[in-house]
């Protein structure tokens, strides 16, 4: 019972259900401190399907790691699905820190620790008791924030310079607040010092959802909010835009309640992000495609004032 919205009760969602979570599981990688991660996962079920999520390079200290980011990671655990978060090398709490070579996004670093974890499944189940043997390894989606989206459209295809960071184990990913188009895009400061913004969309073929907060800022080029929008523009895979209304980057509070990074909270639209994300998360993981056609339909109508939808 959520008595703070109005309009998002018109986005049908299913019953929240008891999880369990485990923290920190720790992974071994060489050269370099254990990777620690945050799972989150229904207590009950079985065969559930697996998000990696990637957190932000936010201002807050604890946000950026694997203890951010509940209002979205705690829904959909709830309703279904087993959610995985690194502690990202650029973290602020308990990353590589700033004298390694990469620092301090650690851009590559990001996805070398999110294939780790899909190579260690086996390890991270070892580590949580209650959900071992339960996961879906074969239904795989990855999501992201802001750099977290920047980390996340590299591992479902997109190419950097050239190069290829694809995991075939990846079949859907949901891009929010992602960057956009580097190169002639970005202002003169933001391409000297973000080359790795250079992001080329369209080798993306995996579907992908790409979310954008319709006042959304972006600091970065001369551009309105459109520009976090370009990964549906430009990646053949992207089959939805959901642009949510009346908020910025922080999309209504995504990252956490009162955080630096919820720039304006909006329960309203925080709720849409959470209902229409699992919605179009349960339609490609095949346990639920009814709530996506009806929550797109509540959208054109009692709901309008929400969000916009675009689809191709």
């Amino acid at each position: 019972m959520n008595r703070l919205i109005d309009l998002a009760r018109h986005l049908p969602t299913p019953d929240p259900a008891p999880t369990v979570a485990y923290t920190p599981i720790r992974l071994p990688l060489p050269d370099r401190p254990a990777l620690e991660l945050r799972l989150t996962a229904p207590v009950a079920g079985r065969d559930l399907p697996i998000v990696l999520f990637s957190h932000g390079h936010g201002p807050s200290n604890y946000i950026p790691s694997k203890d951010g980011y509940a209002p979205l990671v705690q829904f959909w655990a709830e309703r279904g699905l087993a959610v995985i978060q690194p502690t990202h090398a650029s973290s602020r709490l308990g990353g590589l820190g700033p004298d390694r070579p990469g620092a301090p996004f650690y851009w590559r670093e990001r996805v070398a620790e999110m294939r780790a974890i899909l190579d260690q499944l086996a390890q991270v189940e070892r580590q949580a008791p209650a959900v071992a043997g339960r996961l879906d390894h074969d239904r795989i989606a990855v999501a992201g924030h802001s750099f977290g989206g920047h980390t996340s459209a590299l591992l479902l295809g997109a190419r950097l310079q050239g190069e290829d960071f694809s995991d075939p184990r990846i079949g859907a990913g949901i891009l929010l607040a992602a960057p956009g188009r580097g190169g002639d895009d970005l202002t003169p400061d933001s391409a000297a010092r973000f080359p790795f913004f250079d992001v080329d969309y369209t080798a993306i073929r995996t579907p992908i959802l790409v979310v954008c907060g319709a006042d959304d800022n972006p600091h970065f080029t001369q551009r309105g909010p459109e520009w976090h929008a370009d990964a549906f523009t430009d990646a053949p895979g992207a089959n939805a835009l959901l642009t949510i209304a009346g908020v910025g980057h922080g999309l209504g509070g995504v990252a956490g309640l009162d955080a630096k990074e919820t720039e304006a909270e909006s329960p309203d639209a925080l709720e849409a992000t959470r209902r229409l994300t699992l919605a179009w998360l349960s339609r490609r993981f095949g346990i639920d495609a009814d709530t996506w056609e009806k929550g797109r339909m509540a959208l054109s109508g009692a709901a309008s004032d929400l969000a916009t939808m675009a689809e191709k």
